[in-house]
């Protein structure tokens, strides 16, 4: 009688199908360079300082809290990213006072 195995090189499959596919918009969203002050002012008033989404509810005397669901975004972190070369862009090289668009 002969043993039969089977074995499978999980090294081959893709566990994190999400950032597998979402890598190259990944890597063009951290390539942007900000060079241009009204392009980096346009960043700031797009993408928030936090999630916009976060916020307590209430009804019928009681209070529900809904969690910030932002980080459930695949791209989250590139877009704070963003947001901060942006910032920086502003107050480093145009010397601009940023204070409005922190929270």
């Amino acid at each position: 009688m002969t043993t039969i195995s089977h074995t499978t090189d999980r090294s081959v499959i893709p566990t994190k199908i999400p950032g597998f596919v979402l890598s190259p918009l990944r890597r063009w969203v951290n390539q942007i360079q900000i060079c241009d002050r009204h392009t980096a002012h346009l960043i700031c008033q797009v993408i928030p300082c936090c999630c916009p989404f976060e916020r307590d509810i209430k009804l019928f005397g009681r209070t529900f809290h809904i969690p910030a669901l932002c980080k459930l975004n695949p791209l989250y972190n590139e877009f704070v990213g963003l947001r901060f070369r942006s910032l920086s862009y502003l107050s480093d090289e145009c010397g601009e006072d940023v204070t409005k668009y922190i929270c």
